[in-house]
């Protein structure tokens, strides 16, 4: 037993001399000991270092003892005793040399590595603001519209223009109005005139006529039953004309734009486009004339259908003002459904003479198309030569109808409406609209005589029935006043009018 513990107690001293020894890590901070070799005699025991700052920490090491350990107690292998080391710094001897050693300083070391997925995160925070700052840009720009739409007071107005479906658009430029007479400022009805239609009238009792011609200079006009609603025969092609070039201003509608033929629209009556075939191609302003100047029935649908349709085009009539004038059925409207009355003509030609619904520039348009109308036996048969005629002509079996502004080789301008009612057919229809249009075209163009003893020039814009006090510009020109007269042309007495004698010219042939 003795020999037993002796070999254990033996094994247990050598354990520690023979296990290896754990390298410690030089942390940061801390001081690496490095070993002088040997140049001159140093102390048994003494140990130069330097740390990176070049300081010199001299010490001593003592050598490592171990406690006596208890006689009866042994320590497994397993087990290292811990060792104990006691430092006594002491100062350095003058006869060493101390060598400076420069220690690399070890980075420190990361609590954790850095991804990928960390380095690009300022960059997709910073995408993030942006796409953040747009959607809050384009809601505020949204919520600052609708607010500026409610408040803005042209949205609080009611629109009396109706909006079509269709894609050419029927917002106009002009508000609705319920009154037919815009564009006339009417003085008075021109009594010789007047009288001159009725003897025409009656001399043809077979017809029933609806007359209306207003002088656009100075408002004189005649009316003979022209608000009666009639047949609008061709005539209705007229404020087409005018919708289509309100189109046109307003940039719906290209004047050399390509318009087509449908099967449904192809239609028989006045016009060549019927016997062309469906699907051929013209440009809308000649599909326009065609309309006006031979009438063509077939091109009159094209433009009704480019324009919305029927109701589209009846919608702007009634923001015009026109009550009368309605489309009900396509063209020919050979049984008389479309209708017009003679005052609604005059005044939608009034309108566009001065302007009011189409530029100036379209104005001139359709002035000169209705001046290339080829049925020329109406009002331009009452006419002499130099004067000129933009004209729109319509015929059915049982109506017949002239509308259009005349001009007169004197500067003068006037509206000449004519639409009369007949047997089916009846040539003295004809006859009765030239002989009212050579009784406007005379009262229009007659030039009375200037006195001699006043310096005020009497216009010859027609004739105004004389009144009391009226200033020097409305004297009758049916009236001369003898020279050496000293009264007056405002104070002329109205007794001394008389009417004119009628022109016997002025009857058709019976």
């Amino acid at each position: 037993m003795s020999e037993l513990g002796n070999k254990r107690r033996t094994s247990s001293r050598r354990q520690p001399a023979n296990r290896r020894q754990r390298s410690r890590t030089v942390s940061q901070g801390e001081v690496k000991k490095v070993k002088v070799p040997k140049q001159q005699p140093v102390e048994p025991g003494a140990t130069v270092v330097t740390n990176s700052y070049n300081n010199v920490l001299p010490y001593q090491v003592t050598p490592k003892t171990r406690k006596p350990k208890p006689q009866g107690l042994v320590m497994p292998t397993a087990v290292k005793p811990i060792p104990t080391t006691t430092r006594q710094m002491s100062a350095p001897p003058s006869n060493v040399k101390v060598k400076t050693v420069r220690v690399q300083r070890q980075p420190v070391p990361m609590g954790r590595r850095v991804s990928k997925k960390t380095r690009l995160k300022p960059m997709a925070r910073a995408f993030l603001y942006a796409i953040r700052l747009l959607i809050v840009g384009v809601g505020i720009g949204a919520i600052v519209g609708t607010v500026l739409s409610v408040l803005d007071p042209a949205n609080r107005v009611p629109s009396t223009t109706p909006t079509a479906s269709n894609n050419s658009g029927q917002i106009q430029p002009k508000p609705a109005t319920t009154n037919p007479t815009p564009a006339l400022s009417p003085s008075q009805e021109i009594p010789t005139l007047k009288n001159a239609v009725q003897e025409l009238a009656a001399a043809n009792p077979n017809l029933t006529p609806a007359v209306f011609l207003a002088d656009l200079d100075t408002g004189g006009y005649v009316d003979l039953n022209a608000d009666n609603s009639l047949p609008a025969a061709s005539t209705i092609k007229v404020p087409i004309l005018i919708a289509f070039f309100q189109d046109v201003d307003a940039g719906k509608i290209r004047l050399d734009e390509m318009l087509t033929i449908q099967q449904e629209m192809i239609v028989g009556g006045s016009g060549d486009f019927q016997y062309k075939p469906a699907g051929t191609q013209y440009p809308a302003l000649e599909v326009a004339t065609k309309m006006i100047t031979v009438s063509d029935n077939t091109a009159t649908n094209m433009l009704i259908a480019r324009l919305g349709g029927i109701e589209a085009v009846n919608q702007r009539f009634q923001s015009w003002g026109l009550t009368s004038t309605v489309i009900r059925n396509p063209l020919p409207d050979l049984s008389g459904t479309n209708t017009t009355s003679p005052k609604e003509l005059g005044n939608l030609l009034a309108m566009v003479s001065q302007g009011k619904l189409v530029t100036m520039r379209s104005r001139d348009q359709i002035l000169d198309i209705m001046r290339r109308t080829q049925r020329d036996q109406l009002l331009p048969a009452g006419l002499d030569a130099g004067a000129r005629a933009y004209h729109k002509t319509g015929d059915i079996g049982t109506l017949l109808a002239d509308a259009g502004i005349i001009d007169t080789p004197t500067g003068k301008r006037y509206i000449a409406v004519v639409m009369v009612q007949r047997p089916n057919n009846d040539p003295r229809a004809e006859k009765f609209i030239s002989s009212v249009s050579r009784a406007a075209y005379q009262e229009f163009t007659q030039t009375p005589p200037t006195p001699s003893n006043t310096t005020n020039t009497i216009p010859s814009t027609g004739y105004q029935s004389p009144v009391i006090n009226a200033p020097a510009t409305t004297i009758p020109t049916n009236i001369y006043q003898p020279p050496g007269t000293n009264a007056p042309a405002t104070t002329m007495p109205t007794n001394v009018y008389q009417p004119p004698a009628v022109n016997q010219q002025y009857y058709p042939p019976r």
